[in-house]
Parts: C-alpha cells; structure tokens; sequence
C-alpha cells in the first residue's frame, strides 16, 4: 500500500483494545497513532490529516460524534465509526455527523480492514476524478490548491481557497451567511460576526471583481451570496 494511504488515527480508550487493533493493523502496512480521548482527538485529526480515522463514541471529554461533527467540515478524509453502540439510531446519529461507515464492536478484523481498504480506496477515487473543478474561466487544481482565473494564477490564503472552493462546488446556488459560516468555521452565523463578509470582500479582491457590480461572486439580497456560473 501507498504511504499517503496508510497513516491511521485510532480514537479509543480502551487502552488494550487499541492496542490489539493497532498490531493488527500495523501488520497490515499501515501506521497506527492512537488517541485516547476525544476532546483532544479533534486538534490531532486537523493538524495531522491522517489518511483516514477510526473513532470510538464514548470517548472521555468529548462524545465520538460530537468529535465527527467538529472535524468534518475540514477534514474531508473517510471517517469510520467503531462503537460498541450498535442501535439503528446510533447508526443513523453516526451517518448524521458525518461518519462514512459504522461498525458495532466486537468486530472481526478482517471486517475492519476489509471496510477501512474500502473507504481509502473510494476516497482516492474520488480524488482522482474530481482533481479538477471549472466554473466558466475559473480553474481549480484541487490536488496542487492550484487557481487560474483567466489564465492566470492566484495567489490565494489558505481560508480563501477554501471559500472559494466551497462557492465552486455550489456554483450557482446561493449560500446563506449560516451555511458558509458553517462550512468554514464549524458554526452558525450569529448575525454579527463579518468573517464572512470580509472573505467574500478579500476574495473579490483576489478575483478582480468590481465592486459595484461583481463579475463572479454576486449578493443575492436577503439571502447570501452565489458564484456565477457563467462569470
């Protein structure tokens, strides 16, 4: 197995169980770090981006799910819920905060290894045949966090390609001040806070539009904003 595909972060504080998991797992050519609590497991999985994360439900400090739904709007890699909690409403709790599959404990491992191989290789798929994303002169080289604007290149932050890459995915579609607060910050708009407007402000900027009259990202009033499809 590839080594960008192989690096695992298991939350668990079952301190024998994670450690039965992470042999198996090592022995199978990945590389296991283990994480015993979920309070400071959401920090870990941003910072260190691990190919993909096994993660427990209850978990001391923060619940499992809670942890799902703080990382998933930044971390976009495959998430697999492993609980001893094997209800249909825990199932559908785990799906609902952003879990990409769900296996009540106690699991067979080649189960377990047969379904994380399965998400990493779904996830590179989906690399591999959405790299690139168009919207009219409006290139993004998802892979190399490349953008060309009419041929030419932006030099863009880090929050700005993710705008930006959030408005390409929607394009066309108007996003209220709540769903891009949401998606970058992992909360609701509050009514007060001009993050989101002075992003959209920044990005224009980077993008050439016209103050007045934007060419790509146009207000919608009362409503939010959307990127033009056929800027």
């Amino acid at each position: 197995m590839e080594n960008i595909n192989n690096r695992i972060l298991l939350v668990e504080d079952d301190v024998k169980l994670a450690g039965l998991i992470k042999e198996f797992l090592d022995n199978q050519g990945f590389e296991v770090n283990v994480e015993y609590r979920g309070d400071t497991a959401v920090d870990r999985i941003l910072q260190e981006n691990p190919s993909a994360c096994i993660l427990d439900i209850m978990l001391p400090g923060l619940d499992g799910l809670s942890v799902c739904a703080k990382v998933r709007p930044k971390y976009q890699r495959p998430i697999l819920i492993l609980t001893a909690r094997g209800g249909e409403t825990d199932e559908l709790a785990g799906f609902e905060n952003g879990a990409d599959d769900y296996l009540a404990k106690p699991v067979r491992p080649q189960i377990l290894l047969a379904r994380i191989k399965t998400l990493l290789k779904r996830f590179q798929y989906h690399q591999e045949t959405s790299r690139y994303l168009k919207c009219g002169s409006l290139n993004i080289d998802v892979i190399g966090r490349r953008v060309h604007v009419d041929g030419k290149t932006l030099d863009l932050t880090t929050t700005e390609y993710q705008l930006l890459y959030l408005f390409v995915q929607n394009a066309g579609t108007v996003l209220t001040r709540d769903q891009i607060s949401l998606a970058m910050h992992g909360y609701e708009w509050d009514g007060q806070d001009r993050s989101v407007d002075l992003g959209i402000s920044r990005l224009r900027k980077k993008l050439g539009d016209d103050v007045k009259n934007p060419k790509w990202i146009k207000s919608v009033r009362s409503q939010g904003y959307m990127l033009a499809v056929n800027a």
